[in-house]
């Protein structure tokens, strides 16, 4: 053991007294490792983002969302002359999720949704804020809870309840001192009472605003029917607004049609639709297809063959997302591997290089009693020290680097534990692989040639 940590402490004195040529071996290493290291934080970082999103989403969901073309009633002449009315639709309605939960088996929980932009009140302050009228389903389906405070009761979803439940940052704004359960809030032209506020939700809202999901942290949430009877219900359509110019008007009222005189008309397009989304959860996930192809010819039925209406499934989109992104990871990691492996070829350059330098000193050595193992340990010790020293400040770098590509970029790095241990894995093995065959060279070379060599 004293033969061999003598043999490392000429090995150290060889790597110090040559520093140029060893920090200029370890380069390669060092920026391998540093890549290795930032690549494996962006693909974590990514990864996170993702299952953030998806708790955002919530899991197994299917979004209907409301979408509305121009309602006029287009006509165009045949070759005969004649004239084709366009079919209406009465657009997304409670009647619909209704539907859905009787007729598909595979649906778990049903949210049906309305959303209105309004004024909210308390005591002289005001902000502008989202009034969405939603089932305690909708609490479920995205994973929100409550930080103190009731959820909606049966009595109070069938009434229409002047009730609400608020989110954290209307809370911070209007309650920032004392307890809002129990108190009145004025939201437009209606007075809530405040019976909940929610747990505060993190997550990258901006990334999935393109699926319906907005901050529900801003939000005032108040049972579904309570919005329609006293804030605003759109199932009131009224064929003059739809641009068809009759005197008739109708409102969509439960299963319902009445009619009443109306003298306006517009060709503009109009929201018509009574909700704004439903989201649909299913059992798992393996249903998600089916399940959309079943809606999508339910509602098409139900909406007279108008596609005013749009389904995503956010965790199908999310999940192709994060395969772009794992394949996106993989080839930058392969080229941070081959910058290791670029590293790795330079030390065992550098290194023969040496031997040939070193050939006198190789045959003194032996001829003082060191013998080939020795020597194949002295110069294996050498590369595996500039590799071990390299990976260490690879290590270093490539944290700096993680971090500096957040704050400029503002991507999601995550740094682990697996990325440093295997990181600095390679690099060791990379020293001890491609430091071998110097050593095993310079083993071979012999004492009295080499006594003799210049």
């Amino acid at each position: 053991m004293a033969r061999y940590w003598e043999i490392l402490q000429v090995a150290l004195e060889a790597v110090f007294a040559n520093r140029s040529r060893s920090i200029l071996t370890a380069l390669g290493i060092i920026f391998g490792v540093a890549a290795v290291i930032a690549m494996m934080a962006i693909g974590k970082g990514a990864q996170k983002e993702i299952l953030d999103q998806i708790k955002l989403v919530g899991v197994n969901n299917i979004i209907i969302q409301s979408r509305y073309e121009s309602l006029s009633n287009d006509k165009s002449e045949g070759d005969e002359g004649k004239q084709q009315n366009k079919q209406y639709s009465p657009g997304l309605t409670l009647m619909d999720a209704e539907s859905i939960r009787e007729i598909i088996p595979t649906v778990s929980k049903i949210s049906p949704e309305v959303s209105y932009e309004t004024s909210i009140i308390k005591d002289g302050k005001r902000l502008q804020a989202k009034l969405n009228g939603v089932t305690p389903d909708f609490f479920e389906v995205f994973n929100l809870t409550l930080a103190s405070g009731n959820m909606f009761s049966e009595n109070q979803l069938e009434a229409g309840s002047p009730v609400c439940i608020i989110g954290p940052a209307i809370k911070t704004r209007f309650f920032p001192m004392n307890n809002p359960v129990g108190q009145q809030i004025k939201c437009g032209s209606i007075w809530l009472r405040v019976i909940g506020v929610l747990e505060g939700k993190t997550g990258n809202v901006e990334a999935v605003k393109d699926l319906g999901i907005s901050d529900f942290n801003n939000h005032i949430y108040a049972p579904i029917q309570t919005v329609l009877l006293r804030f605003k219900d759109r199932a009131l359509i009224n064929e003059g607004s739809l641009g068809g110019g009759s005197s008739e008007s109708f409102v969509v009222a439960g299963s319902s049609m009445m009619a009443f005189s109306s003298g306006t008309s517009s060709s503009e397009d109009v929201n018509y639709h009574q909700l704004d989304r439903i989201v649909v959860q299913v059992e798992n996930s393996e249903l998600l297809n089916e399940s959309t192809k079943i809606l999508q010819r339910m509602l098409q039925r139900k909406h007279l063959g108008v596609e005013d209406f749009e389904i995503t499934v956010p965790e199908l989109l999310l999940k192709q997302e994060q395969r772009t992104k794992d394949v996106f990871n993989i080839v930058l990691g392969a080229i941070a591997g081959i910058s290791l492996l670029v590293g790795g070829i330079g030390i065992m350059n550098i290194m023969l290089a040496s031997v040939m330098e070193r050939i006198r000193e190789i045959g003194v050595r032996r001829s003082v009693g060191a013998n080939k193992r020795d020597i194949i340990f002295q110069f294996l010790a050498e590369a595996t020290l500039i590799s071990i020293t390299g990976g260490l400040f690879g290590i270093l770098l490539g944290v700096i680097m993680a971090k500096i590509i957040t704050e400029s970029t503002e991507i999601l790095t995550i740094v682990s534990a697996w990325s440093i241990v295997l990181s600095f894995g390679v690099a060791a093995t990379v020293g001890i692989v491609f430091g071998y065959l110097p050593a095993r060279k310079a083993a071979q070379q012999d004492p009295v040639t080499s006594l003799r060599h210049d």
